[in-house]
């Protein structure tokens, strides 16, 4: 069901977009959306606005995206199933439209026990399997949750999911991506690629299923800030999966700077951070299916600009002028 958001009218046109990400801030600060909401205009297409990511209080999504639109950037809001029932998931979904918002990512959330109310009560009324089939419930049939039908118009978003290509087992990660596309996503942002290889043996499996003909594909990349924090991602965070060419690349970046010299070396891993992720960008390019990248910089959104340059995805496609790419996928017209 087309809804008309420049996102989706750019996937639809068959250009290979760039999404990236603003997280806001833990006040009550608009001026820093703002700010970050300029920094990512004319370099992304649309930047997803996180939901307290990890756990941790921050100004609403839904205002933080009315922020950004404001500002000319468009934005997709996040929602996650920790903190909200299916009443207050819907009626913040109403609300949302009502303020002109138009893409929606929907996500289970982190763990409570991750953030900074670990004692909070959490939810999980439902997960996003669940959330995705509601939303497109709310879109599709005009009818809420419990069968209402519902009274005036209806919310009509631009559905998206993500997905970890990379989480035990493998081999069922393409039959949970079908589970998505089922259950109604429109467009799939996954986790961070650092093993383009597994991925490309992802995304093989993911054709075979012809999910690449039913879901727009967004490969999700991200700058590396730090030799540690290449280290951290291989060893530490579960679902990741960092090879160690990568961490040699961001430990080889500094190793003749002395040690003492701290902000060189923070200055040489950003470069060669940037550079892997510009280079993972070019990589999945060529990967059949893959309709576009997801910069995930967080807390480092002036890093964004710079890559797309370097990515030679710069500027950005005009809908009133481009005719797109090569890319080929969901909802597009016959050649």
């Amino acid at each position: 069901m087309k809804v008309g958001t420049r996102l989706e009218q750019l996937l639809q046109a068959g250009h290979f977009v760039v999404t990236g990400e603003l997280g806001p801030p833990q006040s009550a600060d608009g001026a820093e959306i703002r700010e970050k909401a300029h920094i990512l205009k004319g370099y992304v297409d649309a930047a997803n606005i996180t939901d307290n990511q990890t756990a941790v209080v921050r100004l609403s999504s839904i205002a933080a995206g009315v922020l950004a639109q404001q500002e000319g950037l468009e934005p997709i809001i996040q929602m996650t199933c920790r903190d909200r029932n299916r009443l207050a998931m819907q009626s913040d979904l109403l609300g949302a439209f009502a303020l002109g918002l138009r893409n929606l990512l929907c996500l289970t959330g982190d763990h409570q026990a991750f953030g900074n109310h670990p004692t909070s009560k959490n939810v999980f009324d439902m997960d996003s399997l669940q959330l995705l089939q509601m939303v497109r419930q709310l879109r599709d049939e005009r009818r809420f949750a419990c069968g209402d039908e519902i009274k005036g118009p209806e919310p009509r978003f631009f559905i998206g999911a993500a997905a970890n290509p990379f989480a035990d087992p493998f081999d069922f990660r393409p039959y949970r991506l079908g589970k998505k596309v089922k259950a109604g996503a429109d467009f799939i942002q996954t986790q961070l690629i650092y093993n383009v290889e597994r991925f490309a043996e992802y995304m093989r499996r993911v054709r075979e299923l012809g999910l690449h003909e039913q879901v727009y594909v967004l490969a999700g990349v991200g700058p590396i800030r730090t030799a540690g924090g290449a280290r951290y991602m291989r060893d530490k965070v579960p679902g990741m999966d960092v090879p160690d060419h990568i961490v040699q690349r961001m430990s080889d970046a500094a190793q003749d700077i002395p040690k003492e010299e701290k902000a060189a070396r923070r200055e040489a891993w950003a470069k060669e951070g940037i550079q892997i992720c510009v280079d993972i960008i070019q990589q999945v390019r060529q990967i059949e299916g893959v309709a576009g990248v997801h910069i995930m910089a967080i807390e480092w959104e002036s890093a964004v600009p710079e890559i797309v340059q370097k990515a030679g995805l710069y500027p950005r496609p005009d809908l009133e002028t481009d005719s797109g790419s090569a890319y080929s996928g969901p909802g597009l017209p016959p050649p």
